[in-house]
């Protein structure tokens, strides 16, 4: 079911999108800018490995707990272990459900012992705050959605700190790592990470103040042959990460282990949502698993389409699929049958459109990663 155009929630940043002449789409229940009049996909994708993009992500969710032992309740429910990190840091993390499937993948920063502030996708915040609220009953722990108090602004490229320097913001953080600071007298929460696989920050403003705080910081970029950027952008350039996608790559059907995000778990934890089914899954080995496809021949393969062994049997189904502007060639992430006994350099066939392409079996990221 789609949202009706009227219903759909608008950024904080939507005029300035409309004035750049942005395709708008919908996304998760926000309009969001997919490419700009003036530049196209390509040309943000390429911004970003060269220079510098700036994306309008306000569509995150943004929610909080609070109260005496947050962060252990917070690590009794998702997969990852915060543990591992203290006030100041952030973790990539999953909220799984009772089969170990994937309710959500989501940030949580870590504030202090009493309180977590979370990052999870658009269309799943209201999921994953329902399901904190009913773990949380009784505990004396808040569960706050705060989807419309912060827009979130992506400011990812090797240019990405020079960006951000010149209009006053903190740069000096390790990856992970996540600082408070103000623009025009507003808080600004600053994290050195992002979806692009690029030197980058992740800026959460308040509501009011991102309006002016993009305009800033696209002059900067516009300054050094950066642009905006928008989600046709992201979407590329996190699939030649091989970074996983909640919805394609990663879902209430395709578990952690299957889509090779075990690192995300903290599989030595006593409790979190999902651990039973996630240990019996990981012992027993799974059924299918994700690897990247790099289309040798001319195509461009997309979600949902079927992947072959070189005899046609159906073998697995690519998750997400696409063209790769830095390679010049398709690439794909999919899901494949470990029944077929394939691995890294074996090829195999991706039925796009009655057309079997051949693809070579690899473990993404597809190109070279400066994340770190």
């Amino acid at each position: 079911m789609t949202t009706p155009a009227d219903e759909l929630l608008l950024s904080p940043l939507h005029s300035a999108h409309l004035a750049l002449g942005a395709t708008m789409a919908p996304f998760g229940g926000w309009q969001m800018p997919i490419s700009y009049a003036n530049s196209g996909v390509v040309a943000e994708h390429q911004a970003v490995r060269n220079s510098v993009g700036i994306f309008d992500v306000s569509h995150l969710g943004k929610a909080s707990i609070t109260g005496l032992g947050a962060a252990e309740f917070v690590n009794r429910c998702f997969s990852n272990d915060l543990t591992r990190i203290g006030p100041g840091q952030a973790q990539y993390t999953l909220c799984c459900n009772n089969s170990g499937g994937v309710v959500d993948d989501l940030i949580a920063y870590y504030v202090s012992d009493e309180e977590v502030f979370l990052v999870p996708n658009a269309a799943n915040t209201a999921a994953v705050v329902e399901l904190l609220s009913e773990a949380a009953q009784g505990s004396g722990i808040t569960v706050t959605n705060q989807h419309r108090d912060f827009g979130v602004i992506a400011v990812q490229g090797p240019q990405s700190a020079a960006t951000l320097a010149a209009v006053g913001l903190p740069t000096d953080l390790e990856y992970m790592a996540w600082a408070d600071s103000e623009f025009q007298g507003l808080p600004v929460r600053v994290c050195r990470t992002g979806y692009t696989g690029e030197h980058g920050y992740e800026l959460l403003p308040a509501w009011d103040v991102a309006l002016p705080l993009w305009d800033s910081l696209l002059a900067q970029a516009d300054a050094i042959g950066g642009r905006a950027a928008g989600l046709g952008a992201r979407d590329t350039l996190r699939t030649e990460m091989g970074y996983a996608l909640h919805g394609q790559d990663l879902s209430a059907d395709i578990s952690p282990v299957q889509a090779r995000s075990g690192w995300a778990v903290g599989w030595k934890k006593e409790e979190f949502f999902g651990r039973d089914a996630l240990l019996a899954e990981k012992e027993a080995g799974p059924s299918r698993l994700a690897w990247g496809l790099l289309v040798l021949d001319r195509g461009i393969p997309r979600a949902h389409q079927q992947v072959m062994a070189s005899d046609g049997t159906v073998i697995g189904e690519v998750t997400s699929g696409t063209h790769s502007p830095t390679l010049g060639q398709g690439i794909a992430l999919a899901l494949i049958d470990t029944s077929a006994g394939l691995g890294e350099g074996d090829d195999v066939l991706v039925d796009v459109r009655g057309r079997k392409l051949v693809a070579r079996i690899v473990k993404p990221p597809f190109v070279t990663s400066h994340v770190r």
